[in-house]
């Protein structure tokens, strides 16, 4: 006999419970779990019945690569690796008001102008109001389908008419709802539920579909983990809602590369293309200022020159602060102990405040050696040498470690006017007409700017 599939489900991280509990035990949020009523559930296995085979082909069976849909967006096609897929589930998430409505729209709009069916479900704003945004982007004469639905049943039956879309965007997955289940739009149910069957009928119907995800005061896409295992591509959405510029990374793809990045500039007219992301990040830069250093760093396979500044003041406080934007905290710690256990620099007790410039964010270790450089220069009043980029990886004993793709970085380096950069040891760089000097410890980048100051940057004596 069929059961009543009821059950408590925790809204942040998903996990179920037998029993309403005030806590959750998988991520210890407080009143996030609540009861949700599911559909009948048979108690023991499959129950009655035969499944359908299904066709086993070989490994060695030909295939060609899966076509692509061009958006003539170059900095979303490279983001997605070269064209979203016919039949694949990409989600976008981001902050609100961060412009993901408004890149999908661009999309839509511009992949209408090939002739294929492209439908826009908004669960938030009536299509009156996407009109009034596509007139503002100038986008009024795309032949996009547009439409207002949260009940999945509704959009699905919709979409099923002749002919097929080649594209369908759902603004926001949080609205959608299957009628199916008791509980509320945006719960972890919902949202899984909905996206399933989404993505089941992209499959069935060779369509590409761009789901748009609310994020977290986290940072992470809102509802459980497993939406972003479901789908084959997953975008961020990055940048200050006051800053101009946005940039779209990639942390998943099936059908391309992780870690590459598409910059846009917010203006009037919508979301415009950075070609040169390296020359926007370095635009406002002054060569003559103490405690900024120009990292060369790779963003996936494209080369990005980006200023890392930072500032070392005396502390009044018995515990100095730190602060950190666009870099990893803990990062600098590692960093800061470094240099002052093995290059004899008094640090730690100073205030140290450290930011990437432009907005990006920095995750490879490849940024050290220029958090090293911009510290020093701050602490010794020494600017770095002008037309200089950085990069290099600090080990815990202080030695500076080589890198991958260092001949990428300074040909980048080169195309920007660069004319030398401070690197890990390596014979075998291609430099590109720029003079490299090689650091092999955090003591020689100490004695690098030591030299080039009026007097002696303070050091503590040290083994």
């Amino acid at each position: 006999m069929a059961q009543s599939a009821e059950r408590f489900v925790c809204q942040a991280c998903g996990a179920t419970y037998r029993k309403w509990v005030g806590r959750c035990e998988s991520c210890g949020e407080w009143n996030s779990v609540i009861e949700e009523m599911g559909r009948e559930a048979v108690p023991k296995g499959l129950g009655p019945g035969v499944g359908r085979k299904i066709e086993l082909t070989p490994l060695t069976a030909e295939a060609s690569d899966p076509p692509r849909l061009v958006s003539g967006i170059a900095e979303f096609d490279r983001t997605v690796g070269g064209g979203l897929v016919a039949g694949s589930a990409t989600l976008v998430g981001g902050d609100p008001g961060i412009g993901k409505s408004t890149l999908l729209l661009q999309v839509a709009a511009f992949l209408s102008r090939d002739g294929g069916r492209c439908v826009y479900i908004s669960g938030e704003e009536a299509p009156a109001q996407v009109r009034m945004r596509a007139r503002r982007l100038g986008l009024s004469e795309a032949a996009l389908e547009l439409g207002a639905a949260t009940s999945v049943r509704d959009v699905l039956a919709t979409l099923d008419a002749d002919p097929a879309p080649s594209v369908v965007v759902i603004d926001s997955i949080q609205t959608m709802f299957v009628d199916q289940l008791d509980s509320a739009p945006g719960t972890v149910a919902q949202v899984r539920a909905s996206a399933q069957e989404l993505i089941r009928f992209a499959k069935r119907r060779n369509a590409a579909l761009l789901l748009v995800g609310h994020v977290t005061k986290e940072g992470q896409i809102a509802g459980p983990r497993v939406l972003e295992h479901m789908v084959d591509t997953v975008l961020y959405f990055e940048g200050e809602r006051s800053h101009q510029f946005r940039i779209l990374r990639a942390v998943k793809n099936r059908f391309g590369g992780t870690d590459e990045i598409g910059v846009f500039e917010m203006t009037g007219t919508g979301l415009a293309e950075v070609a040169n992301p390296s020359a926007l990040f370095l635009s406002e830069r002054d060569a003559g200022i103490a405690g900024a250093a120009v990292f060369a760093g790779m963003e996936g396979t494209r080369p990005v020159l980006v200023e890392i500044q930072a500032l070392v003041a005396p502390s009044p406080l018995a515990t100095p602060r730190r602060a950190v934007v666009g870099w990893d905290s803990g990062r600098l710690a590692m960093i800061l102990a470094v240099l002052d256990a093995r290059g004899g620099l008094g640090l730690t007790g100073n205030d140290v405040y450290l930011n990437v410039a432009g907005g990006l964010r920095i995750g490879e270790p490849a940024a050290d050696l220029a958090v090293a450089a911009a510290l020093i220069s701050s602490a010794s009043g020494t600017p770095m040498p002008p037309e200089t980029v950085v990069f290099g990886e600090i080990s815990l004993s202080g030695e500076v470690r080589q890198v991958a793709q260092g001949d990428a970085r300074l040909k980048e380096a080169s195309k920007l006017g660069f004319t030398r950069a401070l690197t890990p040891p390596a014979g075998k760089l291609q430099t590109a007409g720029i003079e490299t000097s090689a650091m092999q410890h955090v003591r020689d980048l100490v004695e690098f700017l030591e030299a080039r100051g009026a007097s002696s940057i303070r050091r503590r004596d040290h083994a």
